[in-house]
């Protein structure tokens, strides 16, 4: 059997790759550049992110992604609010920015950390304004993925609503606020099951009285810790849901199934022709499928 493997095999390559036969590959194929036109634009394959591109949109020359223009006012910020001719944004930019950031390291240096967390909190803040206002003034025709995607980038649950789905906020924020609920929790657990078994193995373990073993201390110490780790994955999970969610859903929101794309099933009398498979002039009952497109 295997023999007659072989030979079938040897046949149908020498049928493929003779030199009369008409399926052979062009060496040209595995060479081909399907972009090969220098006047046309480059798709999302080619380049991700160009400053070519991204300097030529700036100076509105040419028209930028969502994601883009994001992605480049975090590394320039201020050039979101420039490519959607928002000039008049660029001084609360640049004042909440600069100022958030040289006031948390003055309190820093007079030891006050408050003020100096209060102060790297507000520049912090004035970032993430300044994405949220830059992609909620992007122009772009509705519904538009790269503004659902960023929309939930920042905000968990946005880009359900700017894709008319809020009946999906209760799940998404649901499991996050569950999520972190169960992280807060099982982190408390953790660091008090720590401090035990500490208190029961230190140096000062012989005066350590508490109703608590050091075994049973590592214990719940241990299985607090995984219960912890698996409440940083849930609520990983959950945000990463909600983004892909969002970016599949406002791709889909013109999809439109016909009416004429049907399917029937109905019973029938099937009277074969097969003499092997029934007598001769017997019918049986079956199903029969039918589909339209």
């Amino acid at each position: 059997m295997k023999r007659y493997l072989c030979i079938l095999v040897l046949l149908l390559t020498a049928a493929a790759f003779g030199p009369n036969s008409h399926a052979q590959f062009k060496e040209e194929a595995f060479s081909q550049n399907y972009n090969d036109d220098p006047d046309s634009p480059k798709d999302s394959t080619d380049v991700m992110f160009s400053f070519k591109e991204f300097f030529g949109g700036i100076a509105h020359k040419n028209t930028l992604k969502p994601g883009n223009v994001v992605f480049g006012s975090a590394i320039m910020p201020g050039t979101g609010q420039i490519y959607n001719k928002d000039y008049w944004k660029l001084p609360i930019v640049y004042t909440g920015l600069i100022g958030g950031i040289a006031g948390g390291f003055y309190f820093k240096n007079q030891d006050n950390k408050k003020a100096s967390t209060l102060c790297f909190a507000a520049a912090g803040l004035t970032y993430w304004g300044m994405a949220l206002d830059e992609i909620i003034c992007y122009d772009a025709e509705y519904p538009s993925a790269g503004k659902a995607t960023i929309y939930s980038l920042l905000v968990p649950g946005l880009g359900q609503i700017y894709n008319g789905e809020t009946w999906k906020l209760p799940i998404y924020w649901g499991g996050l606020l569950g999520s972190v609920h169960f992280y807060t929790l099982n982190k408390t657990n953790y660091k008090r099951f720590q401090r035990i078994y500490r208190e029961a193995t230190g140096d000062d373990s012989a005066s350590y009285s508490g109703p608590i073993s050091a075994e049973t201390a590592l214990y719940y110490r241990n299985v607090y810790r995984r219960y912890r780790d698996y409440s940083v994955l849930a609520i990983a999970g959950f945000y990463l849901l909600q983004v892909i969610d969002a970016n599949v859903f406002a791709y889909m929101h013109d999809f439109n199934i016909d009416d004429g794309i049907t399917m029937s099933v109905n019973p029938t009398v099937l009277s074969p022709d097969n003499a092997y498979a029934f007598a001769p002039g017997s019918t049986a009952l079956g199903l029969r499928l039918g589909l339209r497109f």
